[in-house]
């Protein structure tokens, strides 16, 4: 029931109706009056909580934006890289959000705040004082009157007269002020409906604008939400497959740490107490010492572990010579004493026990370093790139495509592992291998064949993509856009042996064929990734840091299958001719491998009779004549550079030819006699030793004439000597 109406004609009569009535309207000011001085208040305690709460945001946003992800490796992936962005695409949303806050607040308090303090004290006030003035009138009023009709009627009737005439004044302004109170009381009542509800209408209008825009940033948001989604995905998958290889390599470090040891740039390092003489007496320093046998220097940084720093400056000697300090000559064990060229007196070195001053000793007499380099952790076995293995790839190709290439998970559940070495043993058997068209039975499971494929790439003597090149590859996967990627992981397979490239394109197309459906197998290029990576590119030394870089390995499989028809069908940018590609360095079994990942590979190394060999210098001179008569005889046909596996010679494996317009093998490897000569360069190359020389295609050289290492020559380019890859120029 709302408040019944002022009626004017009511001010005359002042009825005690009318003024009950005017009290409701009066305690209906009252209340709205102590509403919209509470609704103030608490309107500007949301302000201030608003504040606030934008402040911390911020400093939220800010802390986000500060914080830089720091990844393991020298090089992150893309999806690293977008993992670690999100945290200032984080900040930088909260920001923008926290902008259109501070605008949302500073315009409540003009939109809210002001006119409901201007209404309360304006009209509500107006009221009031119409009140008070109301009041005062009506006192004054009902005195006059009351004076008035005690008035004697014995008085004069001039002074009736006039006493009736001020009564009339007073009763006339009395009911004019009466009239302009009830006017204004019903005015106030009537603007409250809109002066009042209007600013909370506009306040709720700047929420609204502001949620609105958050909800603009969220759509604007999504795609980058989306894309981080699926790299965290990625992660979490590569973390999965890298914390098991770590976790694998832990174990294998807690049971033998000596057979998984680090190679390591000096010929011994470690831990040794070194004996000092001290005014009160002698003291056994800790320090972490190296010994480089070539130089004969032998570094000692005092440290101790349990201080956590450096305990002193760093000192460096060279040996003059090492000698076993006997048992019963000191106090201590396992002590050895150590001559300096350039310091005078005996140093006295305690090592940690038996086994390592044995090794200090080895290696400062001179002896050979013992670095018991990582081995394969796969058996050698008999797995070889040869028609029997091509014949066991296939099969297993054949079998999953035609029976299981829908199968959830395939390549990532494997099978059992008797089941996996009873069918490789089958595959493997002269007998049933030289059966090409038998195809695997259906007895064999799925699991079990995808298993026996992996294996068996694993089982080879190196992996497929070979050691050689592993670094190469994943330089190439940390390069910084994905064309740059591709092109280089382009050149690098066409640089790979004929069969291993024949195989890796034999797999690489069925892994695509997968990849296309996905939709059944669950099996994305990316999972496919994580699955071969390791068995394709897995490093020759297991090193937590290796580890690390399992996700570039990854990445490269991913780039190999999405990119498979360029890469195998198609000749890189700067291609290599076929003869290059057959084209390998003679190198003797105790001769070090050059250690340049962009040089030529030796594809095949059998110790050649001498039978053989003028058998090989024939097939090299025929095939120099051919290729004199045409030029473009290399790049048109492959057949003559391939291998002869007709031939009665089981070591004949690979034709060497040499460029009709360079120096001859023989006379690369004549005595020191050989003249100087020019040399053009075919490729560019970029040195990775002291001892190299870095170039681009068309560098032209002087004093070219053989190296002491075989493969290379030796050379000058703009005054400094070093050494070039033999087969990558030519001669002027």
């Amino acid at each position: 029931m709302g408040l019944p109406a002022l009626e004017f004609s009511d001010c005359c009569l002042d009825s005690p109706h009318f003024r009950e009535t005017l009290k409701s309207h009066e305690a209906e000011l009252d209340k709205t009056n102590k509403f919209i001085k509470e609704l103030i208040k608490d309107g500007k305690s949301l302000i201030s909580a608003l504040k606030n709460l934008s402040s911390a945001k911020r400093k939220f946003a800010d802390s986000l934006n500060e914080f830089k992800f720091q990844c393991i490796g020298d090089a992150e992936t893309d999806d690293e890289m977008c993992i670690a962005r999100s945290l200032q695409e984080f900040a930088t949303v909260l920001r923008n959000l926290e902008d259109e806050r501070i605008r949302m607040i500073e315009n409540a308090s003009e939109v809210l705040i002001t006119p409901l303090e201007k209404f309360r004290k304006e009209q509500i006030g107006a009221a009031k004082e119409a009140k008070k003035k109301y009041d005062k009138e009506t006192e004054k009023y009902c005195g006059i009157l009351e004076k008035h009709l005690n008035l004697s009627s014995k008085k004069k009737e001039s002074q009736l007269q006039e006493a009736d005439s001020q009564v009339d004044l007073v009763r006339q302004h009395f009911y004019e002020v009466s009239l302009e109170y009830v006017f204004k009381v019903q005015e106030v009542q009537e603007r409250k409906m809109f002066e009042f509800v209007e600013p909370l209408l506009a306040f709720l209008q700047g929420l609204f604008t502001f949620y609105h825009h958050g909800y603009e940033l969220a759509k604007d948001f999504g795609d980058f939400k989306t894309q981080l989604t699926i790299s965290i995905q990625n992660t979490r998958n590569r973390f999965e497959g890298t914390r098991s290889e770590v976790e694998s390599l832990m174990k294998k470090m807690k049971e033998n740490p000596l057979e998984h040891k680090t190679i390591s740039p000096y010929t011994m390092e470690g831990y040794l107490y070194v004996q000092e003489k001290r005014h009160f007496g002698t003291s056994w320093v800790k320090h972490y010492c190296t010994y480089q046998r070539d130089s004969k220097q032998i570094t000692m940084v005092p440290f101790d572990q349990k201080s956590g720093g450096k305990g002193g400056e760093d000192e460096s000697v060279t040996l003059k010579s090492c000698t076993r300090r006997k048992t019963d000559s000191i106090e201590k064990r396992f002590c050895f004493d150590v001559e300096a060229v350039d310091r005078p007196g005996v140093i006295t070195m305690q090592a940690l026990s038996e086994e390592d001053r044995r090794l200090w000793m080895e290696a400062m007499d001179g002896r050979e370093p013992v670095y018991n380099s990582n081995k394969d952790s796969q058996s050698e076995g008999t797995a070889q790139l040869d028609s029997i293995g091509f014949s066991i790839i296939r099969k297993c190709i054949h079998a999953v495509e035609t029976r299981g290439i829908n199968e959830q998970g395939l390549y990532r559940i494997v099978g059992v592992n008797s089941r996996v070495q009873k069918l490789l043993s089958v595959l493997m058997d002269p007998k049933t291998a030289s059966e090409t068209e038998t195809d695997i039975c259906a007895e064999w499971e799925i699991k079990t064949i995808t298993s026996a494929l992996k294996t068996y790439l694993r089982m080879l003597p190196g992996p497929l993509m070979m050691y050689q090149f592993q670094r190469s590859f994943i330089k190439a996967a940390k390069l910084e856009n994905q064309e740059s990627r591709v092109s280089e992981i382009h050149s690098l397979v066409h640089r790979l042996p004929e069969k291993n490239r024949q195989m890796l394109q034999l797999l690489m197309n069925h892994l695509a064929n997968v990849a296309n459906n996905h939709k059944q197998n669950l099996m994305t290029v990316a999972n496919l990734g994580v699955v071969f990576g390791p068995t394709l590119l897995r490093p020759q030394e297991e090193t937590v840091a290796a580890i690390m870089d399992i996700k570039f390995q990854n990445i490269v499989i991913e780039i190999l299958i999405e990119n498979h028809e360029k890469i195998f069908n198609t000749v890189p940018e700067m291609p290599l001719t076929n003869a290059q590609l057959h084209l390998s360095r003679k190198k003797s079994s105790d001769s070090k491998p050059p250690s340049c990942s962009e040089r030529p590979l030796t594809l095949f190394h059998t110790v050649q009779s001498t039978e053989k060999q003028e058998q090989r210098n024939s097939i090299i001179n025929s095939s120099l004549e051919s290729v004199s008569s045409n030029p473009n005889s290399i790049l048109n046909s492959s057949s003559s550079l391939q291998p002869n596996r007709n031939s009665s010679d089981p070591d004949l494996n690979v034709v060497k030819p040499t460029r009709p317009n360079s120096l001859p093998e023989e006379a690369i490897h004549e005595d020191s006699s050989t003249p100087f000569r020019k040399a053009k360069a075919l490729y560019a190359c970029k040195a990775e030793h002291d001892s190299e020389l870095s170039f681009t295609a068309g560098t032209v050289f002087d004093n070219v004439h053989p190296s002491q290492e075989p493969g290379w020559l030796e050379g000058t380019l703009n005054g400094k000597t070093g050494l070039i890859p033999e087969n990558y120029v030519e001669f002027l």
